[in-house]
């Protein structure tokens, strides 16, 4: 009877454990002693590691130790600070930070030397650390939706960047460092707060996407008009009232656009003076012959 009982005591454990609360991976791994090693995905380019929303508020220490892994995602979990050993993992090419509750990044992040791809968006970082300047090799930075006003300037050395999102922050001017990244191709300070665009901008001479929506610009720089590798220049919901009669020259916008995923000119939702709202209204091709007759007679 006895027996009888501890078997269906056994039964009821066993379905209960089964209908519990599954451990994320790699506790499940850890408990059943497998080596942490074993958590690695081996593709055709990357040794991967991802623990994505696994509801963490710190990071396993047995993470420091896997020295091989180049590819990393901490994503969508509860992360108040990442440690500096992160520096430890100097194989990493592409990490994701994203939708934690980071307010800082360690120092150690330069170390990271053959990073090329980092994102950090959705966490509440105030600023980005001197050292991120050292990672030379970087090419993709995401630190849309934090609370970042300015860039250290050492950023400048960032020469092999490409795409910048700086989006849902805090920006009331484009730093200046950011005009000394030649090789950038997209750009994207939608939601800031910025007033102007700077003449400078004319340096970032590989520019293909530019995106300043939903900000306070009143005008834009003449000095835009001489980047002629622009195909989508999104200045939708600003403050804009005039166009450079030089805009004809970006003969690479195709449309106006209205679809904020095409390419093209937009320019929705500002105060354009007469006759410009009118003028857009039939088309690219319209509002540039419109622009080189009035530069012709002025």
């Amino acid at each position: 009877m006895g027996t009888e009982h501890s078997k269906n005591e056994e039964r009821r454990s066993m379905v209960f454990l089964r209908k519990g609360p599954k451990l994320p991976a790699w506790e499940d791994a850890l408990l059943a002693g497998r080596e942490p090693k074993s958590l690695l995905k081996r593709g055709l380019r990357y040794v991967s590691l991802s623990l994505i929303m696994k509801g963490m508020t710190s990071t396993p220490d047995f993470l420091w130790g896997l020295h091989e892994v180049q590819k990393l995602n901490l994503s969508r979990n509860q992360l108040v600070m990442i440690p500096p050993s992160l520096g430890k993992l100097d194989r990493l090419v592409v990490l994701n930070l994203g939708g934690n509750c980071l307010k800082c990044l360690p120092k150690e992040i330069g170390l990271l030397r053959n990073l090329k791809v980092l994102f950090v968006n959705m966490n509440c970082l105030k600023e980005v650390p001197a050292e991120l300047s050292l990672c030379r090799k970087l090419e993709v930075l995401s630190l849309s939706h934090n609370c970042i006003s300015q860039l250290p300037l050492s950023f400048s050395d960032l020469t092999s960047l490409r795409k910048l999102n700086l989006s849902n922050n805090r920006f009331v001017q484009i730093p200046l460092c950011i005009f000394a990244l030649r090789s950038l191709d997209f750009l994207h300070l939608g939601s800031n707060k910025l007033e102007n665009i700077a003449e400078s901008i004319q340096y970032l001479v590989n520019l293909q996407i530019l995106i300043v929506e939903n900000n306070n610009i009143r005008s834009l720089p003449r000095s835009l008009c001489y980047i002629n590798t622009l195909e989508l220049l999104n200045a939708d919901y600003n403050a804009i009232q005039t166009l450079p009669d030089d805009l004809y020259l970006l003969r690479r916008l195709r449309r106006i656009a209205w679809n904020p995923m095409d390419k093209g000119l937009h320019i929705a939702h500002n105060p354009l003076s007469r006759p410009l709202p009118e003028v857009v209204e039939g088309g690219l091709d319209v509002l540039f012959n419109y622009l080189r007759d009035k530069k012709e007679h002025n």
